[in-house]
């Protein structure tokens, strides 16, 4: 790919966040802020829209959010979910998961149930029930990623998702180049090279990468599983 491809490719990405087909709201808009200014970094615009769209073609009834103070991401999965289901929020910042029930009990006037706590996902998954989630998606703290990886088989159901976020690493130090330096020996970098290694080796699993915000993996439970 010459320099003419990467200068359209960038340009590209910069449409995909600024169109108003993935536009967000003023209220969305300033719980973003709000988020971000408590120092958690939140999901692209455009990353924000496709997991709404995914978790509404998707028909999912129960969801759940593996992250760090991911306000935006939990919005736009309710969203998806059209005020309908289960919504869990496994937040491993305190700050985090008390941002997402203001955020609920702020926005949300439906029959959508919630389910928001800080503790890990290797504490908290265990007590779940086996194949009972349609969609579970990860972010935030480089231990959420193999926490989901150990759990997620057993969690989801027969066709279920599982998304990954910020596959290139880039959310919290983009400076060091994420996955794509292989200088970059940063511990989330370093879980995500190893996860996507271990996805390719998955037998139960198929899964994707592609180029939608800061990166996502996406992965889908074997029917026959």
């Amino acid at each position: 790919m010459d320099k003419t491809a990467y200068s359209n490719h960038a340009q590209g990405w910069e449409l995909a966040e600024k169109s108003t087909l993935n536009s967000e709201s003023g209220t969305l808009a300033a719980f973003r802020t709000r988020a971000e200014s408590a120092g958690f970094p939140q999901c692209s615009v455009a990353q924000g829209s496709f997991l709404r769209f995914l978790a509404g073609r998707a028909d999912a009834a129960s969801v759940i959010l593996l992250g760090t103070g991911s306000v935006v991401e939990a919005i736009r999965l309710m969203d998806g979910l059209s005020g309908r289901g289960q919504f869990t929020a496994v937040d491993s910042s305190p700050e985090g998961a008390s941002l997402i029930r203001q955020t609920f009990q702020e926005e949300r006037n439906s029959v959508l149930r919630l389910r928001a706590v800080n503790t890990s996902a290797g504490t908290y998954f265990p007590r779940l029930n086996p194949a009972d989630y349609d969609l579970i998606v990860v972010s935030g703290d480089c231990r959420n990623y193999q926490d989901a990886i150990d759990h997620a088989p057993r969690l989801l159901k027969s066709s279920g998702q599982l998304v990954f976020t910020d596959a290139f690493a880039l959310d919290a130090e983009p400076k060091k180049g994420g996955i794509m330096n292989p200088a970059n020996r940063s511990d989330k970098a370093v879980t995500l090279r190893t996860l996507m290694d271990t996805l390719s080796q998955e037998d139960h699993l198929e899964s994707c990468l592609i180029p939608v915000g800061n990166g996502m993996v996406l992965a889908a439970k074997d029917k026959q599983a």
